[in-house]
């Protein structure tokens, strides 16, 4: 009995009943609605001779319109620039400033143009005839913005302004399977190697091209000296060949190996070369022999500084390694990654490294720390300004990627295609790159396209002075701003 009581009670308490829904509660009020937002005017009048124009000039008032009016008041005043006159010299008057409210109109030399259209973008044409030493400035006062165009056979060489380095491509040669590309300095003399067939050399950076040597060659890596005299190559499953004449004819030597990757010091003396599976080859005679360096390992890239003493060599699958005395000895870097390509300032203090599949490494201590950038890609080359400062990327079946602030920040440039390699000049501005599978050879150069299919635009507060030098170019005297290149 005292069982069945207990197990009655526990069923009683395993019983758990449902109550009555309960009632919705009341919807709350809606929130008090935002107050509008103020539109912002700018001012553009006269300014007499004096303190803030010794030549008199233009001054531009902009701040917020606080009562509504649709008239800039005083107490709303929030920034004051002047634009002012150029003194009159012997050799012609200074620059005299207009404002253009319109949506284009002709420039003519020594004359300042203050687009100010609130809506559209102004168009500024460069003087058709202008002389030498001519002057044209262009300041971005409205919202619309504006645009300099050109006439035919004009250009702008852009090589300063933020935004230019790698904006504007240019495709050469053939389809091919392109694999390698390097530059002189001053990037007027280039080579290039194909897999499977010739070495070519250019010496209008990139306009035409001259065959080299023979074909059916698997070449895999090019390098040169800094004035593009000395040039060596190497092939996989083949020897290291060098040459003296800027291509003209090359001389093998070295042992054959599976060579991937080979640098040389500016004057072309100093070598090293990376064999796949085998060791670092070190050269100081251009060439003429080789001393195997290190330990065997799937090396895939080298650079070097511009006196040879300092390297820097990546494998795949493996860590970098760093060396201060020509190769002699070397130090693991970083941790192991698929590294694909690796290049050096001229000093060897600031390297940059790409993994495939991964992201862009930077040093700027000669590879002791490493700080990543960008996204995982399938990084495939990279390439350096002699100062470190302006880099260049590219990914296997994407798009090149720039960098004018040592690789903190990149931007996108082109298409999307099958990057195989990427050579600078050394102030970074003139930019080769080239493609694989049946590829292009495609270069960039610091200058709008040539003709009226060429302008600069910027805008509100964007502000530019150009100055002619001859032959239908115009050359960058100053500017505030980023601006769009075409």
């Amino acid at each position: 009995m005292r069982s069945l009581v207990l197990f009655l009670t526990l069923l009683v308490s395993l019983v758990a009943c449902t109550g009555e829904d309960g009632k919705n509660g009341v919807n709350g009020t809606n929130g008090t609605n935002g107050t509008n937002g103020f539109t912002t005017l700018a001012s553009v009048v006269s300014e007499p001779v004096g303190t803030n124009c010794s030549n008199g000039g233009m001054k531009v008032s902009s701040g917020l319109d606080l009562n509504s009016s649709g008239v800039l008041d005083p107490v709303e005043v929030l920034f004051v620039q002047y634009a002012c006159n150029g003194a009159t010299g012997a050799t012609g008057p200074g620059v005299t400033w207009v404002e253009v409210t319109g949506t284009s109109v002709q420039a003519v030399p020594d004359t300042g143009y203050l687009a100010n259209n609130p809506a559209s973008q102004v168009t500024i044409t460069l003087p058709a005839s202008p002389s030498l030493g001519d002057v044209v400035q262009v300041s971005g006062i409205g919202a619309g913005g504006w645009q300099i165009a050109q006439n035919a056979g004009q250009s702008i060489i852009t090589k300063n302004l933020p935004g230019s380095i790698g904006a504007l491509w240019t495709s050469h040669a053939t389809p091919s399977d392109w694999l390698s590309v390097a530059s002189s300095s001053d990037g007027t003399k280039l080579v290039v190697a194909v897999y499977g067939g010739q070495i070519y050399t250019s010496t209008d950076s990139g306009a035409t091209w001259t065959a080299r040597d023979a074909a059916g060659t698997f070449w895999t890596s090019v390098a040169s000296s800094s004035d593009g005299t000395n040039l060596v190559a190497v092939e996989s499953g083949g020897q290291i060949y060098t040459s003296t004449d800027s291509g003209a004819t090359w001389t093998p030597n070295g042992p054959i190996l599976a060579w991937a990757s080979v640098a040389s010091s500016s004057d072309g003396a100093n070598l090293v070369a990376v064999a796949s599976g085998d060791q670092i080859y070190t050269s100081t005679d251009s060439g003429a022999t080789w001393n195997p360096q290190e330990t065997a390992r799937t090396w895939i890239s080298v650079a070097s500084s511009s006196d040879g003493t300092m390297l820097v060599a990546v494998e795949y699958g493996g860590q970098i390694y760093t060396s201060t005395d020509s190769g002699t000895t070397w130090t693991p870097r970083d941790a192991a990654r698929n590294w694909s390509s690796v290049a050096s300032s001229s000093d060897g203090t600031k390297l940059v490294a790409v993994v495939d599949g991964g992201r862009i490494y930077t040093s700027t201590d000669a590879g002791e720390t490493w700080f990543a950038h960008n996204a995982n890609r399938a990084w495939s080359t990279v390439a350096s300004s002699s100062d470190g400062t302006k880099l260049i990327a590219a990914e296997l079946g994407g798009q090149i990627y720039t960098s004018t602030d040592s690789g903190t920040t990149w931007t996108p440039r082109d298409a999307a295609r099958n990057w195989s390699s990427v050579a600078s000049s050394s102030n970074g501005t003139k930019l080769v790159a080239v493609e694989y599978s049946n590829g292009l050879i495609w270069t960039s150069s610091p200058n709008t396209t040539v003709g009226t299919a060429g302008s600069i635009s910027g805008g509100q507060y964007d502000a530019i002075e150009l100055q002619y030098a001859g032959s239908g170019v115009f050359t960058v005297l100053s500017y505030t701003g980023i601006f769009v290149i075409q």
